[in-house]
């Protein structure tokens, strides 16, 4: 199969054989760009680190200086490639899928892939996620562009990349999947499930391969909870939800705060804060997994649980605040795990002689990660995989939605990752009429069957038209008009001579969607657009009328 053929096949708005074999390379290629990045933070930590982000065993000036040291090298590489191309992280992600089909910039992947490894690397509290969605999407981006691809089909390719990412980080393809359609491109399609399903699997099974198929959760163990447990998990998740909330707004106030300092001294604060947080509490530092074992060792120390909780709270909300490059999913779920723990010590008390301290933990992280992302399904299924347990299913699924329910309807809480768009001013909502087109190639649309002139001559256009079929348009271009489209002017025929009319034509690429000319056209609701080769601008391939797009949105809209 040609390229052409290939292109004019991902046009479609439909599962095919050559888009789920384009989102397993796409996930292939985030695979890859993940693995290097994981294998970066390992054999860098593991120059000065006993145990991978154990922070404990450094020595207090250590811990002082490496997120210095961190803050200035993330600074000093953002300067020198722009601070321009500062925006990072799946706030973004999402943002460049709905407004620019998942287009991603060079220089800020290079940004996200440099800040987020040398932040993790010496003890920032953020995840890997961040980075991982980034890169993930990067990657389909470069596969979509490489290939001249229809957006269409490059929108769903980064939504790949996005899954292989998630999948690769935490080893939960079928949760990166659900966040994908719950969180990231909000929506349910068929054609655009099974592509991403399949390069969830791809990230899934490429680090597996390369770091085995523990899960950040596997250290603990899950007993089965007696229905008494049940009004207390409504509380909790209760809880849960209010302190989602708070997290949200608290780190809403920091983004705020600290929005009219320039991002120099932002990061230097943020690497200051950081070094006094793993001063005193060494556990804080990381992404997460040394406050799970600290939970998982030390279930009933109820005070240092609860310091390394407030110690990890505020190291989060100050680096992810002040803007250093890493997720938030990472540090929410082992605050989740944290509080999780915190909340059995009560719990005890219901089954007495039964240790539930692991299954507690769990059920805090799903709560507190629902609540925080606006994704219920999405932590159900995490937690899921991370367990593989059945027995954590009911707990979670009630836990879940006592804390989505609380943060939504109490409190009002929205995404964490929408308000961070609102704050910085990146749209990534689309209209119901843009967002069906945005699904369908130009090129499956276009009417090919035209005739193309080369002429401003009068009664050339004329004897042309005349000679054509009624049903064959007419293409005409000169240097000074440009293309246009010339038909008869009904309005002004008559028995004795035939008016010409003149519509002139914007050209799109072949690689557009049935959306871009709808942004060309809706204001006149009227005209047309040429279609053009994406590497030779002369030659047209075809025409699209404002006619076309007004059926498909009437009449075809429920196929999109």
């Amino acid at each position: 199969m040609s390229l052409d053929t290939l292109r004019r096949r991902l046009a479609k708005p439909k599962t095919s054989v050559q888009l789920c074999l384009l989102g397993v390379a796409a996930g292939l290629l985030a695979a890859i760009l993940i693995i290097l990045f994981r294998l970066t933070i390992a054999s860098v930590q593991g120059l000065f680190l006993e145990t991978s982000e154990d922070f404990s065993t450094l020595a207090e000036h250590q811990r002082v200086i490496l997120p210095v040291i961190a803050a200035l090298l993330i600074a000093v590489f953002a300067d020198l490639t722009g601070f321009k191309h500062y925006r990072l992280g799946i706030p973004f992600v999402i943002h460049r899928i709905k407004h620019h089909y998942g287009q991603m910039p060079i220089w800020n992947t290079a940004n996200q892939f440099f800040g987020g490894a040398v932040a993790l690397i010496c003890g920032f509290s953020v995840g890997r996620e961040g980075p991982s969605v980034h890169m993930g999407a990067t990657g389909a981006s470069i596969l979509a562009e490489r290939l001249h691809l229809p957006l269409n089909s490059a929108r769903t390719l980064a939504g790949c990349g996005v899954a292989a990412g998630i999948a690769a980080s935490f080893n939960t393809p079928l949760a990166a999947v659900i966040f994908v359609m719950e969180v990231v491109l909000r929506e349910y399609k068929v054609h655009i499930f099974v592509p991403i399903m399949l390069a969830a699997v791809t990230g899934a099974l490429a680090t597996q391969f390369v770091f085995g198929n523990d899960s950040e959760l596997a250290l603990i163990s899950i007993s089965t909870l007696s229905f008494w447990h049940y009004p207390y998990l409504i509380l909790c998740g209760v809880i849960l939800g209010a302190i989602a909330f708070s997290f949200n707004q608290n780190l809403m106030l920091i983004i705020r705060a600290f929005n009219p300092v320039s991002m120099f001294p932002r990061l230097m604060l943020a690497g200051l804060i950081a070094g006094f947080i793993g001063y005193l509490v060494p556990e804080a530092m990381g992404s997460g997994m040394s406050a799970i074992r600290l939970a998982v060792e030390s279930p009933d120390n109820i005070q240092l649980l609860t310091t390394v909780l407030i110690a990890k709270l505020l190291a989060t909300l100050f680096a992810i605040g002040l803007g250093i490059p890493g997720g938030l999913i990472g540090p929410v779920i082992g605050l989740g795990v944290v509080m999780g723990t915190l909340m059995s010590f009560f719990a005890q008390y219901i089954s007495p002689g039964v240790d539930v301290s692991g299954t507690y933990g769990v059920l805090g992280m799903a709560g507190l990660l629902a609540a925080t992302l606006h994704a219920p399904l999405a932590a159900l299924t995490a937690v899921m995989e991370l367990t593989s347990n059945p027995k954590i299913i009911v707990p979670a699924m009630l836990v879940i939605s006592a804390a989505y329910i609380t943060a939504l309807q109490v409190f009002g809480n929205r995404s964490i990752f929408l308000q961070q768009l609102d704050f910085q001013g990146l749209p990534y909502q689309v209209s119901p009429a843009s967002e069906a087109l945005q699904k369908a190639g130009i090129m499956e649309e276009m009417d090919e069957n035209f005739k193309l002139l080369y002429s401003d001559d009068k009664e050339q256009i004329k004897d042309t038209l005349a000679a054509v079929n009624s049903q064959t348009p007419l293409i005409v271009y000169d240097e000074q008009n440009g293309y246009r489209l010339a038909e008869y002017d009904l309005s002004l025929m008559s028995d004795q001579s035939m008016s010409i009319s003149y519509i002139p034509l914007q050209g799109l690429s072949s690689q557009a969607t049935l959306s871009d000319a709808f942004d060309i056209l809706k204001d006149k609701r009227s005209g047309a657009v040429y279609v053009y080769n994406q590497k030779d601008k002369k030659q047209i391939m075809g025409l699209l009328r404002w006619d076309q797009i007004r059926h498909i949105l009437t009449i075809r809209n429920s196929l999109l």
